[in-house]
């Protein structure tokens, strides 16, 4: 069983980065149904989710491994950028907010933070 998903994980990281991300998502979903708790799956997941544009998909994912991993910065930051894509600011903040605390040399989790909190305060002025 092992074998099988890794060559499902190897499969799918291999659609995954040549921009397959539709069939990346079938191959990486099915590693994760035989190893839920394997991060390294669930994260390639969450990115194929993402990049297919299912972003609520991509933030249960990136919200799952956030819980396993409390200090994972980059799964606090594609949750927020998750949250962002569908519109939902307000709780973007939060795990961008973390990722920045987390890993503050990273100008780009201080960028989107910023811009979480912004169309938070813009969408609550209305």
């Amino acid at each position: 069983m092992a074998e099988d998903v890794y060559e499902l994980f190897q499969r799918g990281s291999a659609l995954l980065d040549n921009g397959d991300f539709a069939a990346a998502a079938v191959s990486l979903r099915k590693a994760r149904e035989l190893e839920p708790d394997k991060a390294s799956i669930r994260e390639a997941l969450g990115r194929a989710l993402f990049h297919s544009q299912r972003y609520n998909e991509a933030a249960d994912e990136f919200d799952a491994l956030a819980r396993a991993a409390p200090t994972n910065d980059y799964a606090h930051f594609c949750l927020g950028r998750s949250l962002q894509q569908l519109g939902r600011h307000s709780e973007a903040c939060r795990p961008l907010a973390i990722a920045a605390c987390l890993r503050p040399e990273r100008a780009e989790y201080r960028a989107y933070r910023d811009r979480a909190r912004a169309a938070a305060t813009a969408s609550r002025a209305r």
